[in-house]
């Protein structure tokens, strides 16, 4: 399984805000905007907050089984890769998201604060982004917990007689 690039999500990032953001320029010229939902940053904290307990849960069992602590309770490598695989899934999406409302919050922004509402979208649209952030946060903090620890003799390529 490849390792998540921070590179990918930034592009992945930018590359949805710019998109929204001249579709909201667009949308907004022919008629009315369509509102950013007040559940769209909780959905985004919720799966930041499942992934980061998955994360935490894994690590303390991980070094429970490293320590080879009586009764320890192991971590079946299949429920790990399934973490791992969920969190870059999330990661992935939480970025397209968060460009998604990004863009739309800095149209906004241009567009002018002065109405009570577009300010309630602008808000609604910065703590999305925030969340999408905790969201590939917390993924990657996952994949690091998961991560297996590189192996000497492989890397050296040449093995002892």
């Amino acid at each position: 399984m490849k390792q998540l690039h921070i590179k990918v999500l930034v592009g992945l990032f930018l590359a949805a805000g710019v998109l929204a953001w001249a579709g909201a320029r667009l949308w907004d010229s022919l008629g009315t905007l369509p509102s950013v939902p007040l559940a769209a940053p909780i959905v985004l904290a919720l799966i930041a907050a499942v992934l980061a307990a998955t994360a935490l849960s894994l690590r303390s069992r991980l070094n429970a089984q490293r320590e080879r602590r009586p009764g320890a309770k192991g971590v079946d490598p299949l429920v790990a890769a399934r973490a791992v695989v969920f969190g870059q899934a999330s990661a992935l999406v939480a970025s397209l998201v968060a460009g998604l409302y990004g863009g739309v919050g800095v149209f906004l922004l241009t567009a002018g604060l002065d109405v009570d509402p577009r300010r309630d979208q602008a808000f609604y649209a910065g703590f999305s982004v925030l969340a999408g952030a905790a969201v590939v946060a917390a993924a990657i903090y996952l994949e690091r917990v998961c991560k297996l620890p590189d192996d000497d003799d492989e890397a050296g390529g040449a093995s002892p007689a």
